[in-house]
């Protein structure tokens, strides 16, 4: 069920989701159906609490936000906050006991963009995913930035941490442009073999963060931070149809029409013309 939703693409320019839905054998309830299991009211308040306190204290592992919500006066455990901040995706970015410990893992690549001075764009792209809240379930953002113009080049939705999604993701954004780096976390979706080939069959090199180091990537935290604070915590959306509508419009808002006070007032989409050729 899961790897049909992911077939669908909510921003054909041809095919609407009904359509695309019985193209694939998919029901339409069953592609906006949210992600259920963890999903129960309780959970989800916790949730959205654990949320909007990462993008402030992104520091917090499970046992500090255990007690921050104990603190708010919720009567949780510890077990259940660790699993739920992994159902989310997130962890603190303070590296805990034995993260030296060796084990089985897909190669990871060095950091290259510290001291990194930047004279354009697409000379460094990065991405990352995000939990999304939403008022009876939740989703999964992913996006891709370029570092000089902020300019977001792409994003997607997914119902499921898979790294397919950031698979796509990444091809689409490909077609528009090449970066000389491609900056990522250590996360699975990233370190895949299918990710990784996308990026050194083209010749882009590829840099990843420290472990536990979340401003490595600091730019495209900053996104998440705005995304949240300026659109999905105002808007509590009610389906995944309209929080693919709201975040179609967001990032129009984003790239188009928000000044950024980290490029003089201007728009990500007025420097990233303004250099593109």
């Amino acid at each position: 069920m899961d790897d049909k939703r992911l077939l669908i693409d909510p921003g054909h320019p041809d095919l609407g989701i009904t359509r695309q839905c019985s193209l694939i054998g998919l029901s339409r309830s069953s592609y906006y159906h949210t992600p259920g299991g963890v999903a129960s009211k309780e959970n989800l308040k916790y949730m959205r609490l654990i949320d909007e306190q990462y993008l402030r204290t992104p520091f917090y592992g499970s046992r500090q936000m255990t007690r921050w919500l104990r603190h708010q006066g919720h009567l949780v455990n510890r077990k259940r906050v660790q699993r739920l901040m992994h159902i989310m995706g997130i962890q603190g970015t303070v590296p805990g006991p034995h993260t030296s410990r060796p084990h089985p893992a897909p190669k990871v690549y060095p950091y290259l963009l510290q001291h990194l001075d930047l004279q354009g764009i697409n000379l460094v792209w990065s991405t990352d995913i995000t939990y999304i809240p939403m008022a009876t379930g939740f989703m999964y953002l992913a996006a891709i930035i370029d570092w000089y113009s902020r300019y977001v080049i792409a994003w997607t939705l997914s119902n499921t941490l898979d790294h397919l999604f950031c698979v796509r993701l990444l091809e689409d954004a490909l077609q528009q442009a090449h970066p000389v780096i491609f900056n990522t976390d250590q996360g699975s979706q990233f370190t895949s073999t299918e990710f990784t080939r996308c990026l050194l069959d083209r010749e882009i090199l590829i840099s990843m963060d420290g472990r536990g180091r979340a401003l490595d990537n600091v730019f495209i935290e900053r996104l998440w931070r705005s995304v949240k604070y300026e659109d999905i915590y105002l808007k509590d959306y009610q389906s995944v149809l309209q929080l693919y509508q709201g975040l179609e419009q967001y990032f129009y808002f984003y790239n188009h029409e928000r000044p950024h006070s980290a490029l003089d007032g201007l728009t990500p989409a007025q420097v990233h013309c303004a250099t593109e050729h």
